[in-house]
Formats: C-alpha cells, sequence, structure tokens
C-alpha cells in the first residue's frame, strides 16, 4: 500500500510518500498530475532515481484520499468537515454505494488563515553574495518581515552594520517589513559583557538608541529586533527596563519592537542562555517575539532531529502561559545536519545540509530515508566512500505540514525561519497552501 501524509486532512496540496521502486510516472498517474509538473514544483534533483521514504509535494487543488480499511463515506467526510451527500455528489457517488479499500476520493480546498511569516537572512564577509540575494528574493513573496542578520552592538554604543546588499530593495518590492537585527555578538560569539553594558551604561545605552534610530531611518526599517543572547541572570531586569525605554522611543517613529527568545518550558529555566530572557515582561513590552524552537540536534551536539515536534509543543505551550498567542511566532529551521559517526561533542561538528542536498545524499548512497513519528522529523544513514558512518537528519513536507498544523492548533502570530540560503521549496509550497501571509 502507498503511503500518503497522515496530515492530509489538514491541507490542501497532497503529500505523497515514495514506496520502493515506485516511479515518478506512476505516481502522477495517482493523482492525475504530469510527472514534470511534480518535478518542477519539488524541484527534485533526483527525478529518475526517486528515494525510497522520499516526500513530494503534488501540485494539485485540493487533495486525494485514499480509503482505507473500516472507512465509510461518513467516517471520512467527519475527518474533512464535509457532508458525506456533499463529498459524494462531488466524487460522483451514490451516498449509499459501498467504498472500495485504495478507492480514491477528491477532498475539495478549504479556506486558508491569515499568519505572519519572517526570515533571517545573514551574509557572510563584505557583500552580499548572489546566491543569497536570489534566495531572499524567491522567499520575499512569502514573507511579511525580511531580517538581515545582524546589526552588532558595540561597547561605546556604536553599530557594526552588514552588508544589505539588495535587501532593502527586496522588502519594498514585496511589502516586507524591514526587520533591523540587534545582536550583542562579538567576534561571532554572544558576549554577556557587552550586554551588560549596554543594559546598564545609561549614557552609553542612550547613544545606542540614537544610533539605532538614525540607522532605521537611513535603511527604512519599521521592525527593530533584538536578540540578545547569554546576557548575565542578573541582568534580566535591566534588559526588561531597556525595552520598555526601548518601546517608547520607537513606537513614537511608528515601529514595531520584537525580541528573540531562547526555547525555556519554566520560568525559573536554568542555564545562560534561558535565565535573562522574562517570558512574561517580553509578552507584556514589546509587539512579538520569535521563539528559537529549534537546535535541539545541532552542529556541535549528538545526533538528532533539529526540531523535534514534542519539545517545540512544549515550549510553546509554556510561552502561552506567559504570552498572547498572537504574539508569539514559532521558530522554524531550513535545514538539517549531517553528522560523521562516532561523534564527539566539543571536538567533531556536524554539517549543515539543505532538505534537497539531504535528497541527493540518500540517492548516492542508496538508502531509504525513514520517518520518526515521535520526533515528527526524517532522516537516514549511509556509509561514504572512506568507510565512514553518517546520520542524517533534515526537514521535509512532513515535517513543515506538522509544524504548520501546531502553528495552526495554538492560533499563533506566524513563523519565522532561520535562516534563508538553503533550498527547500516544499516548504513555501506548503506555506502558500495553509496560509494567507499577512503584509503591512
Amino acid at each position: 500500500m502507498y503511503e500518503v501524509c497522515p496530515y492530509e486532512e489538514e491541507m490542501r496540496l497532497q503529500i505523497h510518500v515514495v514506496q520502493p521502486n515506485q516511479t515518478l510516472t506512476q505516481i502522477g498517474r495517482m493523482y492525475s498530475t504530469p510527472p514534470a509538473e511534480i518535478t518542477r514544483a519539488n524541484e527534485l534533483p533526483n527525478p529518475n532515481q526517486l528515494v525510497a521514504g522520499q516526500a513530494l509535494v503534488i501540485p494539485i487543488t485540493g487533495s486525494y484520499y485514499f480509503v482505507q480499511p473500516g472507512d465509510s463515506l461518513w467516517s471520512i467526510s467527519r475527518k474533512f468537515g464535509l457532508p458525506y451527500t456533499e463529498l459524494a455528489r462531488i466524487n460522483g457517488i451514490s451516498p449509499a454505494a459501498p467504498l472500495t479499500i485504495g478507492q480514491r476520493l477528491y477532498i475539495p480546498p478549504r479556506a486558508k488563515r491569515r499568519a505572519e511569516f519572517n526570515a533571517y537572512v545573514e551574509p557572510f564577509g563584505k557583500e552580499v553574495s548572489p546566491a543569497l540575494t536570489a534566495s531572499a528574493r524567491q522567499a520575499a513573496p512569502y514573507l511579511t518581515y525580511l531580517a538581515p542578520f545582524s546589526f552588532q552592538a558595540k561597547r561605546d554604543g556604536s553599530l557594526q552594520e552588514p552588508p544589505l546588499g539588495q535587501f532593502p530593495q527586496i522588502a519594498k518590492d514585496n511589502r516586507n517589513v524591514l526587520m533591523m537585527v540587534i545582536t550583542n555578538q562579538e567576534e561571532g560569539q554572544f558576549s554577556d559583557e557587552l550586554g551588560r553594558i549596554i543594559l546598564n551604561d545609561q549614557a552609553v545605552q542612550d547613544k545606542f538608541l540614537d544610533n539605532i534610530t538614525a540607522t532605521a531611518k537611513k535603511y527604512g526599517f519599521r521592525d527593530i529586533h533584538f536578540d540578545f543572547e547569554y546576557l548575565r541572570p542578573a541582568d534580566k531586569e535591566a534588559y526588561n527596563q531597556f525595552l520598555r525605554k526601548a518601546k517608547a522611543r520607537f513606537e513614537k517613529e511608528g515601529w514595531l519592537l520584537s525580541t528573540a527568545l531562547a526555547p525555556k518550558t519554566s520560568a525559573d529555566q536554568k542555564g545562560k542562555w534561558y535565565e535573562a530572557h522574562d517570558y512574561k515582561a517580553h509578552g507584556e513590552i514589546v509587539d512579538f517575539v520569535v521563539i528559537m524552537t529549534y537546535e535541539w540536534g545541532y552542529s556541535g551536539g549528538p545526533p538528532m532531529a533539529v526540531s523535534p515536534i514534542g519539545p517545540v509543543r512544549d515550549v510553546l505551550t509554556y510561552a502561552l502561559t506567559e504570552i498572547p498567542a498572537s504574539k508569539i511566532m514559532m521558530g522554524q529551521n531550513l535545514y538539517g545536519y549531517d553528522w560523521t559517526l562516532p561523534f564527539t561533542p566539543g571536538k567533531d561538528t556536524a554539517r549543515a545540509v539543505s532538505p534537497q542536498r539531504a535528497i541527493q545524499l540518500a540517492n548516492q548512497y542508496n538508502t531509504s530515508i525513514l520517518y520518526d513519528q515521535k520526533a515528527q522529523a526524517p532522516h537516514f544513514d549511509y556509509t561514504d566512500e572512506q568507510g565512514r558512518k553518517h546520520k542524517v537528519w533534515f526537514e521535509d513536507a512532513r515535517s513543515i505540514q506538522a509544524k504548520f498544523n501546531l502553528l495552526k492548533e495554538l492560533n499563533l502570530r506566524g513563523m519565522s525561519y532561520w535562516k534563508l540560503g538553503l533550498p527547500f521549496p516544499q516548504n513555501w509550497l506548503l506555506l502558500s497552501d495553509n496560509f494567507t501571509t499577512i503584509k503591512r
């Protein structure tokens, strides 16, 4: 039996999971869709050599449901929120006719939900690469905010600017709010000492706010976004007071204020990443927050899903006790990692891979893609030419649809992506199928 996405009742586009030895021609026939359209929609790196377990988005209006054992027209209609007589009419069958296992039923599309979407984009070096510019331009139609990463605070209150390239024009062309991301980074690392100075030295702080205001006006930023991480726990209230001061100032300019928050599950969670981030205070002060619900699996840690659905849900469930749902943006990764085994944390580093590259690796090393139902994430193992074993966790249509479902279930403001640059075409297909992006 072929496999379709277990979340098909939540969506309009169809997700199909490739079975062993299945071809694009066979799949196209199943869904009455030309193989070339499936190839184009998914930007398939391997149209003639599909990988068992690979998830495909089938570009159709609505979706198909294939009758399972125990199904009835009534039970199927309840699953999709349709009258059973309407489901019968749409499919040209009698409401009293028995169904057969494997029978294909068409499910019409339903109304989309409105939501906001942000994406960080991080240039390296002194110029924005053509590839990163192209990535931002491709994503911008789906975004509410475009967030170049990052302006770095300096100890004297000045700012070190990132290269912006064409980002301001791309944002203007696509009605994106240009987000001014400001970090307490020094030489690539978050600095608690830099944070201490900015948050406690009033003269430096005033100069800092003056410089932010002048820079935002210069480039047309309309959201000021503080990503202050690894602050001293003692500076929690100083950070809150700083945000209150910033909010009063930027509100006069008509700008939004937002912050990035570490993924906490309780107010008193210990650890340097968490303690200075006061969910309740941020929820009261700022216009919205981005919660960094990713990097459970990360480049310096052992192999696991980057954003497993259970821990993500736990963080958001706690956040909702402190922050209104209308102010919460769920963080989401657009990448996975390839770990070489055995992996020693602190010594070894995993390699970031795009979903497209992950599929190429599975194809290259003739291995099937598996799907972890608990984590709601795909993964596979392979052995390279040097005999080294690898473990890859990444994102696919099923894992991103699971996050979209969670976003809708919790009625959140939207989603924020870290980060543009690694291709994941299925994400944008499913985003536009599930949501109407709010433009400001």
